[in-house]
Order: C-alpha cells, then structure tokens, then sequence
C-alpha cells in the first residue's frame, strides 16, 4: 500500500466516528464487538485517539463530587466551644521567651485572639543590635491596633522598627562616654514614627498621579485608606533604660510589688482619644474656631486622636475625592463632619523613658484596647501579680457555681468587664492568663458565649486583642 493510500485510511471524520460510537453499547466489559473495549481498540488501531474531538470517548473518569445525604428535618450544630476549646481559641498563636543574653530581661510572654476577620492587630517582638557602636544588645515589643482594614498595621509590623532604627542610628554618641542624652533617643523615636506616616501619606499621593498600573496603586494606596494606632517598647540594654511610644490608645503600664505585698501600677503611656483633655487642648489650639471637631470623646467621627494612616482626616478634600472618583477609596468625610484645615490626625508619638532598676523585679504590660475595655491598669496588673504568686500553682481552679446565663443578664446588674470575684488562675503564658480574666475568666459559660461568636457578630462582644508581658530582673520563671 502506497503511503499516500495509507494516509487515506487514516482520514476517519469525526461525523462517522460518532457514528458508529453510538452504535456500540458501553455495558459489560466483555471482548464481544459492542463492548466499549473494542471501541477503545479500534479508535487506537484507526490512529485516531488524539483527535479533540474523540476526548470524551476515552476519557471515562467521573470527577463530579459526590453531594451529601438528603438534608434531615432539623439542622444542628457542634455545641461549645468546650473548655478545652475555650483555652485553645485564647491559646492559638501565644508564645513565651526566656531571654538568657539581654541584662535585665528574663522573660516575655504573648497572645492574640481575634475577633475582626483577618484579625486587624499586629504585633513586633525580639531583640537587635545596639544603633551605636559598642552598645549591648537592644530589644523591641509593640502591638499595632489597626482599624478600618488590617492593612495599615500589616505596614507598621514591617516598617516602624526600622524606620526608627535608622533614626536611632543617626544619632551620634558622645565621644567620651559613648551615651546618648534621653531627649535625643526620645527625639529619634519621634522622628521614626513621623517619617513612616509621612512616607505613608505622600507615597499615596505621588502613586495617584504616577504611571504604574492601576493594581499597584490600589495596593499602595490601602495602608493610607485605613489605620493604625502603634504602641512601641524599646529597652536599652547598656543603660538599662526602657522608651515607651504610644500614638492612640493601646496602653502600657510597669508592675512592681511594694515592701507591703500590694502591687502598684505605673502607667507609662496615656490613651490619645477625644476624651483626653490634653489632646483636646492641642487639637483646639491646631484648629481654632473649630468647635465641633470633638464630640461624645470622638475626633471628626473617630475613637483616637493619633494614628498612622487615617488619611481622611489628613489629606485635603479635593485630593480625597479624586482618590475616590479614580481608585474607589473611602468617602471624605464631608458632609457628615466639617472639613476644614486637615490634617487632624498626627502619627507623633508622646515617648516616655523610666530607668529599670535591676534590684527590684518588675513588669511591663503591653496591650490594644481590647484588653483594657475589659479591665483597668490596676487590674492588669493584680492579675499578673496572683499569677506569679501561684508560682506555677493552679489556683481557683474548681470553678464556681453559676445560674444559667444569657447576655440580658448585662443588663440586670452583670458586669461584662473584669470582676474580681471571677478570677481564675490556669495558664502557663501570663498573657494568655488576662485575656482569659478579660472574658470571663472562671465563668465558663461567658468566655465560652463570647468565643462562641465569630466575625462580623463578635465584635459586639470583643475587639481583637493583643497582649505582651515582659519581665524584668525575676530569677525563676521556667514554668
């Protein structure tokens, strides 16, 4: 046979091979002629079996998922969370360091727990070189409470430690005693967090008007539309010195016990919202004339009246409706508030420095406003205290006896803050241990009604809330 005869043979149309597919049954799996077999022998004898249009003749696998059972007359759900679902929900992502080679620091421990979903706080933590040379190390804690969209804080995680490195490192040490004065540090801190808003701010407007695609905009745009409050610790091994940076209303207070056992709360920051008076003051003398720009403890509509991002409050009008009409950012704030001379937020952090002395034992308590919406600084702090007075004990674990519960007993004379009378002792990782207190503690029932919600229902109940304890100059603490 010639191979142009061949070729011929070879030419099977589509049409006829249909054809004859539909006249073979694809029951059995026997060798007779009408089993799909012998069709499958055929077509690779034919030399066809490539052909687009004959897939469907080959390919005789069943992917199509299999739907569940007939749904029952009633739905149901798993009930809980349990107890041990309860501690797992408050323990997932919490971490605990001994620290051996930092002087001063023994210990630190943390915890998260979300109630926005992705969770909209951050957290830094770990430790560095010292910005001068022939310093001992340095260490960094801060917790970053975004709002409007995670964001904002996802940058500062990112950014804000070395944005106020390279401020420290700017900064040249005396050459005799190779120090640096405490209003430098302060000023370099200040520095580090104004640059970063800054860069925020103006990176936004220069990408507006760039000629990178718009996906890239949109992304470089984000961490302005939403924002963050920033809570920076930082402790100087060398001098012993802990700097302590607060824009917005996270919180950061120093424990110590008194000769007499109780344990005295220091607060090392100052919450930056409408109902601080100081912050008023500044924000009127900013803004003369401007009478309604702080009410029921909010600044133009919002909670804090520091924060990085936030640019409705920063950029000017005209600018903010362009970004609108062009790459769908938040609306202005105008009508609803009266938008005059923005910006009326700054990123400028109020920066405290204390001196930790290494013969008395003491501990910082980081937290966002989630932790300290449930309870005070005091509070915190007695808490962290009966933990390290249970030296690794469980204590009140027996849990009391409580009537049945529902949230209309918050309205019956419950508090949904801290009581004392519900405190519980159960946790390893102290941080963990307050945000249990913070819930519910020994109130199963509540904690558990609490978690049980999940976003966007549970922020009616929670925020998200982040936590860091660190413990300076204490011997014993493996546990």
């Amino acid at each position: 046979m010639s191979l142009g005869a061949a070729r011929t043979r070879l030419r099977v149309s589509t049409t006829s091979l249909r054809t004859r597919a539909n006249s073979y049954s694809t029951k059995g799996s026997g060798s007779g002629a009408g089993s799909l077999s012998n069709l499958k022998r055929y077509m690779i004898g034919a030399g066809v079996v490539g052909t687009p249009g004959l897939w469907w003749l080959v390919n005789t696998r069943d992917d199509v998922p299999h739907l569940g059972s007939p749904p029952a007359e009633h739905w149901s759900v798993e009930p809980g969370p349990s107890k041990d679902q309860v501690t797992r929900i408050i323990s997932q992502g919490a971490y605990s360091f001994l620290v051996r080679n930092v002087s001063g620091v023994s210990r630190y421990d943390g915890a998260q727990v979300a109630s926005n979903s992705p969770c909209e706080d951050q957290f830094i933590h770990g430790k560095f070189p010292s910005p001068w040379k022939g310093g001992k190390k340095w260490m960094a804690w801060a917790v970053l409470d975004g709002h409007s969209g995670a964001q904002t804080a996802e940058l500062l995680k990112e950014q804000l430690l070395p944005f106020v490195r390279y401020s420290l490192s700017r900064i040249k040490p005396s050459s005799t005693e190779n120090t640096v004065p405490e209003e430098l540090v302060q000023h370099a801190i200040i520095k580090g967090f104004t640059n970063l808003d800054d860069s925020i701010v103006k990176t936004a407007l220069a990408t507006s008007q760039s000629e990178k695609s718009l996906q890239e905009k949109v992304r470089k745009l984000a961490p302005a539309y939403s924002g963050s409050c920033a809570l920076l610790s930082m402790y100087d091994s060398t001098t012993g010195r802990l700097h302590v940076a607060c824009t917005g209303d996270s919180r950061a207070v120093l424990g110590q016990q008194r000769p007499d056992g109780r344990w005295e709360a220091m607060p090392l920051s100052v919450d930056q919202t409408g109902y601080n008076k100081e912050e008023i003051a500044r924000l009127q003398k900013e803004h003369p004339d401007e009478e309604d720009m702080v009410k029921n403890g909010r600044v133009l509509g919002l909670a804090v009246s520091r924060a990085f991002g936030d640019c409705q409050w920063k950029w000017p009008v005209e600018f903010q409706k362009d970004v609108q009409r062009r790459f769908y950012g938040p609306p202005p704030l105008v009508p609803r508030y009266p938008i005059r001379t923005p910006p009326y937020l700054t990123a400028e952090p109020v920066v405290t420095s204390i001196k930790i002395d290494p013969g008395i034992p003491s501990f910082l308590i980081m937290a966002t406003d989630g932790l300290w919406d449930m309870l005070s600084s005091q509070q915190a702090v007695d808490l962290v205290g009966k933990w390290l007075e249970t030296k690794g004990e469980k204590w009140n674990s027996k849990e009391p006896t409580y009537e049945p519960f529902d949230f209309g007993h918050f309205w019956k004379g419950v508090s949904w803050k801290f009581v004392e009378e519900r405190t519980t002792v159960q946790d390893d990782n102290v941080a963990v241990h307050l945000v249990r207190n913070s819930l519910g503690g020994n109130h199963h029932e509540l904690i558990a009604g609490r978690l049980a919600f999940s976003s966007p229902s549970s922020r009616r109940l929670r925020d998200d809330t982040t936590v860091q304890v660190v413990f300076f100059n204490y011997a014993d603490l493996e546990r």
